[in-house]
């Protein structure tokens, strides 16, 4: 179904939560009438979807999928789709409404949105997701919920360009005439259109990110550290597309140390420091990073967060650091390579400790740069 304009899920996902409060936060110091601000906090559109996919032994599949347009202030809306058994239409909405604000933060000419299927992508077969990835466009083309000029969805957790040339090849086999069909989403192989340097965009502008922070020193001196990447130990929650790119310009341009990585089956952690390039091809050939020579195993990869290190990149998953871990994170730095990582009771406990969250508004907003330029 289609939830139409200024309409907003009850905010008791605590994801969704927290991105309303930060945006209260900020509006605090705006002169604008609430009525104003209130309509730019609301989501303007939300399409909840169910249909049927087949297996390949026959079994039918019933998927539930969401796409949210957050603002249509200016268009087309942009934010990637995401493949979990945690999404639902609250945090749909929490990620596109972080979309339309990071938009605005770095003057591109996007509204947010944001697009999940609650599916395993670990558990699925490539024939299986291709269908699902074909339904779904339909679904999407059916309501008007992508377009060059609608709305262009993007890789996230669980998709990557596999999926988007799905998504391409469908949407210009339904839209025939559009002569910018394939500018219905981005994230392609070069193969089929794709932007060159996109793969790299969002994990680099963490690199450029940290960079200019680190070389603020009045902002390194309060957090008593020396300014420059060089020699700072980092450990980096996930090894996807956005955490091994961040990673590896941190320790191919910046000098930096990888002490620790974590993933979803566990994390790895040496004080000799971690090759990221050979830890994700390791992790490509034996499907996990343990027993990666050097390292020592964490069995559970959030306890890897308040392991010792200058700074910290969540780059998985949002609320991992919350009010249970945030006063044993030791990093001086966070850096938020993912949206939404870190609650706002977490931030709060961070800075009376002290510690410089850079946000995933500016941070990881890489991405949506590379489009555009």
């Amino acid at each position: 179904m289609v939830q139409g304009q200024n309409h907003q899920p009850a905010a008791q996902d605590p994801f969704l939560r927290s991105v309303e409060q930060y945006f209260d936060k900020a509006a605090a110091f705006t002169k604008f009438p609430d009525g104003l601000l209130q309509q730019v906090k609301t989501c303007n559109s939300v399409y909840r979807m169910s249909f049927p996919v087949e297996h390949e032994d026959g079994r039918i599949e019933v998927v539930e999928a969401y796409r949210a347009q957050h603002s249509h202030h200016r268009l087309p809306t942009k934010g990637g789709i995401r493949f979990s058994m945690m999404v639902s239409m609250e945090e749909t909405v929490a990620l596109a409404s972080l979309m339309t604000y990071k938009c605005a933060i770095v003057d591109v000419p996007f509204g947010g949105a944001k697009g999940g299927v609650r599916v395993d992508p670990h558990q699925l077969t490539t024939t299986f997701k291709r269908r699902l990835v074909r339904r779904l466009t339909a679904e999407m083309v059916r309501k008007n919920f992508i377009g060059p000029e609608v709305d262009v969805p993007a890789p996230d957790y669980g998709t990557g360009e596999q999926e988007m040339a799905w998504i391409a090849d469908t949407y210009v086999a339904l839209q025939p005439h559009q002569i910018n069909g394939f500018a219905c989403v981005t994230g392609k192989p070069l193969s089929l259109h794709g932007i060159p340097g996109r793969k790299e965009a969002t994990g680099l502008g963490v690199y450029y990110g940290l960079d200019e922070c680190m070389r603020q020193s009045a902002t390194m001196k309060r957090l008593g550290m020396d300014p420059g990447l060089e020699g700072k130990t980092v450990i980096i929650q996930g090894l996807g597309n956005v955490g091994f790119h961040s990673g590896k310009y941190l320790q191919e341009s910046g000098g930096a140390i990888i002490v620790g990585v974590a993933e979803r089956e566990g994390g790895v952690y040496s004080t000799k420091g971690i090759d990221i390039n050979e830890l994700f091809l390791y992790r490509q050939s034996h499907g996990t990073v343990e027993n990666f020579p050097g390292t020592i195993f964490v069995p559970q990869s959030t306890d890897l967060l308040t392991y010792p290190c200058d700074i910290l990149i969540p780059a998985a998953l949002e609320n991992q650091i919350t009010e249970l871990n945030a006063a044993h994170i030791q990093a001086k730095i966070i850096a938020e390579a993912a949206n939404g990582p870190t609650t706002s009771g977490g931030e709060a406990i961070l800075n009376q400790k002290n510690c410089l969250v850079i946000p995933d508004v500016f941070l990881n907003a890489g991405g949506g740069h590379r489009i555009v330029f």
